[in-house]
């Protein structure tokens, strides 16, 4: 570890501030951002092409229910199963309740790969009732996902979470509130990837979209962000111990079928528009 260059301390406090049992952190108002700034891109796009308002408010309410739930119950089945099979109530209840003693906790433990699932199985819910093509909304929303993602890992890095190995590479920071070996900033990797794919999306859909098959932008975005997602695995220590004795840890074994969906929808979008 000496021949770190340039060594980054992070000790900031993930809490804005706290009143009593409430407390305000980082991670919360980046979540925030991650929706204000989705809906008023979607606004910007449902504008341009002459879609009702009134359907984006009710999207946003499906994705943001389809968010919460997905990625609590994905961390909780994915991840912690064990602990949670014999408690069940505290998958939805932000508490403790030991020996007696109450204990607000909040939702310790959200899953990105829980949230994707609940999000698709929201889209699908939603065109059913208000019969909007599936996949000319995923092409749209994939937009603002990987911004998301973005404003999410922000909020990781202040809370000090899903952190990396330790390393020795030049720009290793040090995060002081886990321990005190200079560690890769797997998060912000993740952050920096997903800001790029963002403008990768976005530059298509202003150029592109018209050119191409409804579904094929998802696909893009299928691919790009959960390849990323494989790759920086490698990078990050494991969530949970279970995970030392697999060969590719959870994060890595989920992103696989996300992956190849992707492929395959890229495969038949493009050969969809080479017959129309």
């Amino acid at each position: 570890m000496n021949n770190t260059i340039l060594q980054i301390y992070w000790n900031t406090n993930p809490e804005i501030f706290r009143i009593g049992g409430f407390a305000l952190r980082y991670y919360s108002i980046m979540f925030i951002l991650a929706f204000v700034c989705s809906y008023i891109l979607l606004a910007k796009i449902f504008l341009k092409e002459n879609k009702d308002i009134a359907l984006l408010n009710h999207l946003t309410l499906y994705i943001f229910l389809g968010t919460l739930l997905g990625a609590r119950l994905g961390h909780c089945f994915f991840y912690e199963w064990d602990y949670y099979k014999t408690k069940p109530w505290e998958i939805i209840l932000p508490f403790h309740i030991q020996n007696g003693h109450f204990e607000l906790t909040g939702y310790q433990g959200l899953a990105s790969h829980g949230a994707a699932i609940g999000i698709l199985i929201a889209v699908w819910l939603y065109q059913r009732k208000y019969k909007v093509n599936i996949f000319w909304l995923l092409d749209r929303l994939s937009i603002v996902i990987a911004l998301s993602g973005f404003f999410i890992r922000a909020g990781n890095f202040f809370n000090s979470e899903i952190i990396g190995k330790p390393t020795d590479v030049p720009w290793a920071i040090v995060f002081e509130r886990v321990d005190d070996l200079p560690r890769h900033p797997s998060m912000l990797y993740e952050a920096l990837c997903y800001l790029i794919i963002f403008f990768v999306l976005i530059s298509l859909y202003k150029k592109k979209i018209h050119q191409l098959t409804p579904g094929f932008l998802f696909g893009i975005f299928l691919v790009l962000l959960f390849s990323v997602r494989f790759f920086i695995e490698f990078t990050k220590e494991n969530q949970e111990a279970f995970e030392s004795g697999l060969i590719l840890n959870m994060g890595q074994l989920l992103s696989i079928p996300f992956t190849i969906a992707g492929i395959l929808l890229i495969v038949k979008k493009y050969k969809k528009r080479d017959h129309l």
